[in-house]
């Protein structure tokens, strides 16, 4: 007799994953591939983040810390919010967690039950979903565009209610768009007043372009902000994120972190707290990517994609192909081949509407991404 296979094991691939196997596949035949396709800086770990994990390998045992993380590093990003966004953070409502993923599984546990209807816009981050349908959890699409910046407002939520929850992320992936303290203000207004629990996504926040990043604390109480260490401090593989809870879900998360992952990895935790003194090497960074930033809004254009979605933040575009093709997927594995440009297939974001979307990272070198420019133009340019 066969053995059964979990139902909520069936959720949608995460094809940003895809895409970078396939560039690696590329890649192991010889050829040079340009990735545009993962949101992973380039930089890696700031140097005395690096330092601090080569001291603490040298002179700690590294074991088990609290299940929220060590209460140095939950003071430190406390103060953390504090020093950004002027706001009284107690560091008792600070959870340190094995990444950013980790905080949304736990938020999603802690403030949700099987069958609640959680809003999130689309285009967006496709795990939001495919987390929420393997916990039972209704993800309920919200169909953003231009006109709301690709972004939630009440005129969204309020066509898709009544809702449990609601996820908004600014700067957004795949879009990079924000939004602003008015607007956020808005849709804090509205969740509070129809008993809908607001999560934010923050995780880009430190990386935009000309307009500040508000955070959702700001604006309601009881909300759930998430970040991380891989974004805007370039620790993508050290796995290690946060969230700020309300004092009501603060329990709930302890417990749960306890029995699902035990505690954070600690070698990460003491490199981390010495990250948020590195803003002068990471802003460098930031630098950079605006730079590449201003390369891809003005080539791509060239190449014959149309870029309907603001970039205030974060490192990507998000790029209409309706000139070139109609099958994100076979466009991005065809440009693979074509050009050695690793892209990833709106799909991923939206699967409604992503057919004629892709997503370019920015978040690479810049030499990378000016030859990427060039190869895109000159397969897909007029003159091609």
């Amino acid at each position: 007799m066969a053995l059964k296979t979990g139902r909520r094991a069936a959720v949608a691939p995460f094809y940003a994953m895809e895409s970078f196997r396939a560039a690696h596949a590329r890649e192991a035949q010889g050829e040079r591939v340009l990735h545009l396709e993962v949101g992973e800086p380039a930089a890696g770990a700031p140097a005395a983040a690096l330092d601090a994990a080569r001291r603490a390998l040298a002179e700690r045992r590294i074991g088990y810390t609290e299940a929220l993380g060590i209460p140095a590093l939950r003071r430190r990003i406390a103060r953390h919010y504090e020093e950004r966004y002027g706001l009284a953070v107690g560091p008792e409502r600070v959870a340190v967690t094995h990444g950013a993923s980790a905080a949304f599984t736990l938020a999603f546990l802690a403030a949700f039950d099987p069958g609640d209807r959680v809003a999130l816009a689309e285009p967006g981050y496709p795990a939001y979903r495919n987390i929420l349908a393997a916990l039972d959890m209704e993800p309920v699409a919200l169909a953003a565009g231009p006109g709301q910046r690709f972004q939630p407002d009440p005129d969204l939520l309020e066509a898709a209610a009544p809702l449990d929850g609601l996820i908004v992320a600014s700067p957004s992936n795949p879009t990079g768009s924000m939004m602003d303290a008015p607007a956020l203000a808005a849709v804090a207004e509205w969740c509070r007043g129809n008993g809908t629990r607001l999560i934010s996504d923050e995780i880009y926040h430190g990386i935009s372009y000309g307009r500040r990043e508000s955070s959702v604390l700001e604006h309601d109480g009881d909300a759930v902000a998430i970040n991380s260490f891989s974004k805007y401090f370039g620790m993508t593989g050290w796995r290690l994120g946060w969230a700020v809870a309300p004092p009501s879900l603060v329990g709930a998360f302890d417990r749960l972190a306890q029995n699902f992952f035990i505690s954070p990895s600690g070698l990460a935790q003491f490199a981390a707290l010495e990250a948020f003194d590195c803003r002068a090497e990471l802003d460098a960074r930031v630098a950079v990517y605006a730079r590449n930033r201003k390369l891809l809004l003005e080539r791509l254009p060239q190449a014959g994609f149309s870029l309907p979605a603001p970039v205030d933040g974060a490192f990507y575009v998000y790029a209409d192909i309706g000139r070139l093709a109609e099958d994100s997927r076979a466009f991005c594995a065809a440009m693979l081949e074509k050009t050695g440009v690793a892209a990833t297939p709106g799909i991923d974001f939206d699967p409604r509407r992503g057919d004629r979307f892709v997503r370019f990272s920015f978040a690479g070198a810049e030499d990378e991404i000016a030859e990427a420019a060039e190869r895109l133009t000159k397969a897909y340019g007029p003159s091609r």
